[in-house]
């Protein structure tokens, strides 16, 4: 069969595919009907899907091994159908045992989960999540040997051809029908008491796989605080008998730009825990470890050496002076291994006080290991101290007792009203929605890789918002100064570091990337010099009332327009190819006048990428505007009446 045929497959053909022996036969609809689920049950589950007709799933087998049975293989008792509101479609399969099944289909994609209701406590032997994809689509994919890094490149194929067997990705995964122009990513949420998944290629088709839970475990790898995993049980989890198990999900579009406001695994995740959430606030934030915490031609000490008070207090000063609501102080304030030891160099309660005094709140780094020694003791001394969040670091797992640790943290810190961001961690998966005092994830490869390599160019920076962003919100942190081109950009560390593509390449990171809690990660003085972009900057929010995807390609370049109150942001961003794109304003309200602050490329850019032009214009909603990028260029819009 040509793979052309084989990706058309029909509904009618289902049936000879499945065979028409099932004990049950079951479909399910999004609201939109393009996207059809068909549940087939026969001594085991198999589902497939199709969207606008066309099948992009074919019959995936799914079940569940637990010490007490296997799900999957059981006789349905009923089932039924809901719908939510025109938001989703709901399938509830009811089998013998005490377990279900459910299927969602929304218009941005269908997932399911196990439900159980079993008592005491059960022992996951294994999962089984089978992708079976039809015909040979392209694949972006996020490789990994380990179950320790969700910071890799994302490695482009051509075809899943060309990807061997036993090659393992982390999710979300895309594949790419390119003729077809359909996008199918590979994905999960609601993740609790449970590894996190990957797949894996295997005899032709992709799987789900998970880390075993840990058998024994020492410290070592960074700085020897890190717990690494030397040997795992034969099994994945143990847990309630009564619970529900991850969804496992599939996002779909069939436009590139429609994946950069997709809110499918949020709109999964557990609903908010927290009872009184007034005091989580998003905001940008100061931070000094990316450049080194150098403030060149001050009349103050600084560099990594002089991470003292009255520098600390220089970055609560420029936080406050424009208008960011944190500063992020780094490794280095304490001791790697108790957090209670505090660097002598720096009275951290003085540096404290005084930012709360400038409304400017502080958030302190901490190692994962160290703090679970006694999270409770760590934490009230955090809190004793004044500060507002933490930044938890050196997860490098995500087995169960991984993802145990970081609700343990993110519940425990909601007691004190610390805020967390997740760094060396797996990534996001609902949790933030459930425990939104959790503002940031890193499980990205960001902004420090350009330290030490190449990697993290233009080209991986219009790969990003179109599979990890999907997952949630990304510390990648944004904002370098010091902009090369492709042909003047060279590695640094330590000293001050450079970032790949154009200042407005830089600034448009701002408004695409999704991100609660924002760094600004270059220094203080490189920001200064520029009173326009720092005026940017200083206004841009970290969270919008509305999202307007304009233009995207994947790994090609992406425009977004996002609203706050009255006033929207642009950031439009390319690759390494210099391009030109028409864009109108019709997200603006018809009749209204606006003035538009717009930060576009100078036209040698291109040999100097830190050079931009700047004005200042009225517009409407009959507005056009023909955006010039240049190589690894971009463009940052303020409108606002």
């Amino acid at each position: 069969m040509k793979i052309k045929s084989l990706f058309f497959i029909t509904i009618l053909s289902l049936g000879s595919l499945w065979g028409f022996a099932a004990d049950r036969q079951l479909q399910l609809k999004s609201p939109d009907e393009k996207l059809l689920v068909n549940v087939a049950v026969n001594k085991e589950i198999v589902y497939s899907v199709l969207f606008n007709s066309k099948t992009v799933l074919l019959p995936s087998t799914i079940s569940l091994t637990l010490d007490k049975l296997i799900l999957g293989n059981e006789s349905i008792v009923k089932s039924t159908k809901t719908n939510n509101n025109r938001e989703f479609n709901e399938l509830i399969i009811n089998f013998e045992n005490s377990f279900s099944l459910v299927f969602r289909a929304y218009n941005e994609g269908i997932a399911y989960r196990f439900l159980t209701d079993f008592k005491g406590g059960v022992k996951v032997i294994s999962e089984q999540a089978d992708f079976n994809l039809p015909g040979q689509p392209a694949a972006i994919l996020q490789q990994t040997d380990s179950y320790t890094s969700w910071e890799g490149s994302y490695i482009k194929s051509s075809s899943v051809n060309a990807i061997a067997n036993g090659v393992r990705a982390t999710t979300p995964a895309l594949f790419d029908y390119q003729d077809a122009s359909v996008k199918v990513l590979i994905a999960e949420s609601d993740v609790w008491d449970y590894p996190g998944m990957y797949i894996q290629k295997k005899e032709g088709k992709f799987v789900g796989e998970w880390a075993k839970y840990p058998a024994k475990t020492e410290m070592g790898s960074w700085g020897n605080f890190v717990s690494v995993v030397k040997q795992r049980e034969d099994f994945l989890a143990r847990t309630n008998g009564k619970r529900a198990y991850p969804w496992r999900v599939l996002i779909i579009a069939d436009e590139d730009k429609a994946l950069l406001n997709n809110h499918l695994i949020a709109k999964l995740a557990q609903p908010v825990l927290i009872k009184d959430i007034k005091w989580i606030k998003p905001g940008k934030a100061a931070w000094e470890w990316w450049h080194d915490a150098m403030l060149p031609g001050l009349d103050i000490p600084s560099g990594m050496d002089n991470r003292n008070t009255l520098l600390y207090n220089y970055y609560v000063h420029f936080a406050a002076t424009h208008h960011l609501e944190y500063l992020m102080i780094d490794a280095g304030w304490s001791d790697n291994y108790d957090v209670t030891k505090i660097n002598a160099k720096l009275d951290i309660k003085e540096v404290i006080k005084g930012a709360k005094e400038k409304n400017v709140g502080i958030f302190l780094w901490c190692v994962a290991s160290t703090i679970m020694k006694d999270l409770d003791k760590s934490l009230d001394f955090i809190q004793s101290l004044g500060a507002v969040g933490i930044k938890v670091d050196f997860f490098d797992r995500d087995d169960q007792l991984a993802m145990q640790w970081m609700e343990q943290i993110a519940k425990a810190a909601a007691k004190r009203k610390l805020m967390v961001n997740f760094h060396g961690c797996t990534k996001p998966s609902g949790m933030e929605v459930t425990y939104p005092n959790i503002v940031n994830y890193e499980a990205v490869r960001g902004a420090e890789s350009d330290k030490w390599d190449y990697s993290i160019n233009p080209d991986h920076h219009l790969i990003i918002p179109f599979i990890r962003m999907l997952a949630g919100p990304m510390d990648y942190t944004p904002g370098a100064m010091r902009n090369k081109t492709k042909a003047d950009f060279k590695p640094i560390d330590p000293g001050l570091p450079s970032g790949q593509g154009t200042r407005c390449h830089e600034l448009a990171m701002f408004v695409i990337y999704n991100q609660t809690f924002a760094m600004l990660a270059d220094s203080p003085v490189e920001y200064m010099k520029y009173p326009d972009i720092m005026n940017y900057l200083s206004r841009v929010p970290t969270v919008f009332d509305e999202t307007k995807p304009l233009a995207g390609k994947i790994g090609e370049y992406a425009i977004i327009a996002k609203r706050k109150g009255q006033e929207w942001f642009v950031g439009a961003m390319t690759n390494w190819t210099e391009r030109s794109i028409p864009m109108d304003f019709r997200f603006l309200p018809a009749g209204k006048s606006y003035t538009a602050e717009i930060y576009t490329d100078n036209e040698d850019a291109n040999l100097n990428a830190e050079r931009y032009d700047y004005k200042s214009v009225k517009v409407n909603s009959d507005t056009k505007l023909d955006l010039k990028m240049a190589s690894g260029g971009g463009a940052a819009i303020y409108i606002h009446p």
